[in-house]
């Protein structure tokens, strides 16, 4: 296949909103190819790369300054063996034999193949082809239902073979996949509740877990074997020594465990999520100082896979086989008023908030349903745009990306951080208008504005940041609403931003 091909495909894609029309694009992009090509074409247009992370950044696709090609030429697998030969290139002067490597790339690409790889190799692939509606063209492509397609997928996390499984043998073909110890299958997620009686959902009985902003860790355990993933299903087994040290003392001898790695103060409380990242494989485990581990979940003990059971009888196995303490906490609820009581004990504890779980679903591996309601204490700041970057994909030709500023006392305004979030069509056409009649310069794709326009912000939280001259950065940023009515020196200040940041 010819890479202006997968890229013609790429922009159809982005160019349609219907979903119905995105899979019909891509189912038939599907059934056209041979089994090597299709598989590189569904791993590109869902943001993969085959060989992982092959260590190319902002900067390195930045430096590259060549001429586009006039005449495509590139074709699928040339792209495959350069991305090999980026991964494979180590040691003494990598960095050279890279850039060289991947300029000469880049000199074969036409411009609209150029901007491709740039999405590609930094996984900015935003044009809603992602892992949901690919699942669905290739349950399209290949004739068989969503649900079997979907449940293969989040037991192999590999959607290449799951596609030509569906071709090639159908239903049977799919049926084959299974949960397997120390094969990594996708996270259960949660979906959001904008409050405790809102997660609760009419349901009777439900669990409510402590939230915990930690690392997401899958434990596997066979026999002596053990091996941790992370919740993209990277093996992080040998940074987290701890944590293997604690699955050796489990009460199975086969057992698939869900939780969360998490650094812990000396009283108990979590650290920012940035400190356990930063500690995670630095320190040799344990609840002083280091990783310590908190299961929810399990999913498999002794040869009996328990994915399909309900959480009820999943929780029974995962008391009787992992200890008190470490597991995270939970509380059984039958009313509003006892899981508002239990989100507020745990938000007071350092907690992100609760997640709330019905008790007779089972685990759905790689979907965000309501059968998980996740609730966190919100806040909204007034900020002030300072810059706006244009947008791509979808989103080519309108200003989108805003980057926030707070209010400084002393004078002027600090940056905070960015955000493309919670922006509809009809506000992405607005603030383009609206942001170059307030245009001072531009540098590159951003277009710095006069600080005047004040903008509604939701937030999860503060964080201390060494990138933003303040010292702290916002926590997944949305846009709430545009105030006309504010100056921006009624915008929040500095100060406010911080005094978030001090109650976590």
């Amino acid at each position: 296949m010819q890479l202006q091909e997968l890229v013609a495909t790429s922009d159809a894609v982005a160019a349609t909103r219907s979903r119905a029309r995105k899979i019909a694009v891509l189912s038939d992009m599907i059934r056209a190819l041979g089994p090597a090509d299709r598989a590189l074409a569904v791993a590109y247009l869902t943001g993969a790369v085959p060989q992982g992370r092959i260590g190319i950044g902002y900067a390195a696709i930045g430096a590259i300054d060549v001429p586009a090609a006039s005449t495509p030429s590139l074709r699928l697998q040339d792209v495959d063996a350069c991305l090999a030969a980026l991964a494979a290139t180590t040691g003494s002067g990598s960095r050279q034999r890279r850039d060289a490597t991947l300029t000469t790339l880049y000199e074969r690409a036409t411009a609209p193949e150029q901007a491709f790889l740039g999405r590609l190799v930094l996984g900015e692939m935003r044009h809603g082809a992602l892992d949901g509606v690919m699942v669905a063209a290739v349950a399209h492509a290949g004739g068989v239902e969503l649900a079997s397609v979907r449940r293969a997928y989040m037991l192999s996390d590999d959607l290449a073979a799951v596609t030509e499984a569906a071709l090639a043998g159908g239903e049977r073909a799919l049926a084959g996949f299974r949960l397997e110890v120390l094969r990594p299958v996708q996270p259960m997620l949660a979906s959001t509740a904008a409050d405790v009686a809102a997660a609760m959902h009419g349901e009777r009985e439900v669990v409510a877990d402590a939230k915990i902003d930690g690392a997401r860790v899958q434990l596997h355990r066979a026999g002596a074997r053990v091996a941790v993933y992370s919740r993209s299903l990277r093996d992080i087994t040998a940074e987290v020594p701890g944590i293997v040290a604690a699955a050796r003392t489990l009460a199975a001898g086969s057992v698939i465990l869900d939780g969360e790695a998490v650094s812990l103060r000396a009283d108990g409380r979590p650290e920012p999520f940035q400190v356990t990242m930063q500690r995670l494989g630095t320190e040799a485990g344990g609840d002083r100082g280091g990783t310590a581990v908190r299961f929810f979940d399990c999913l498999h003990r002794d040869g009996v896979d328990l994915i399909d059971e309900p959480l009820r009888t999943r929780l029974e196995a995962l008391d009787a086989v992992v200890p008190a303490d470490q597991l995270v906490r939970r509380c059984q609820v039958t009313t509003i008023d006892e899981a508002s009581r239990f989100f507020d004990d745990m938000v007071r504890d350092g907690f992100e908030g609760v997640v709330v779980k019905s008790l007779d679903a089972a685990y759905e591996a790689g979907r965000r349903g309501a059968a998980w309601r996740k609730v966190k204490p919100s806040w909204t700041l007034d900020l002030v745009v300072l810059a706006v970057e244009w947008g791509s994909g979808r989103r080519r030709g309108w200003l989108s990306n805003l980057h926030l500023g707070a209010r400084d006392p002393d004078g002027g305004f600090v940056m905070l951080g960015k955000t493309f979030k919670g922006l509809t069509d009809e506000m992405l056409a607005w603030q383009t208008r609206r942001f170059l009649d307030l245009e001072i310069h531009r540098s590159g794709h951003v277009v710095y504005v006069e600080p005047s326009q004040v903008v509604e912000i939701a937030i999860d939280g503060v964080q201390s940041s060494s990138r933003y001259p303040g010292g702290v950065a916002l926590r997944f940023a949305r846009v709430r609403r545009y105030r006309d009515d504010k100056t921006a020196d009624q915008a929040d200040t500095l100060d406010a931003v911080r005094a978030i940041h001090r109650r976590h």
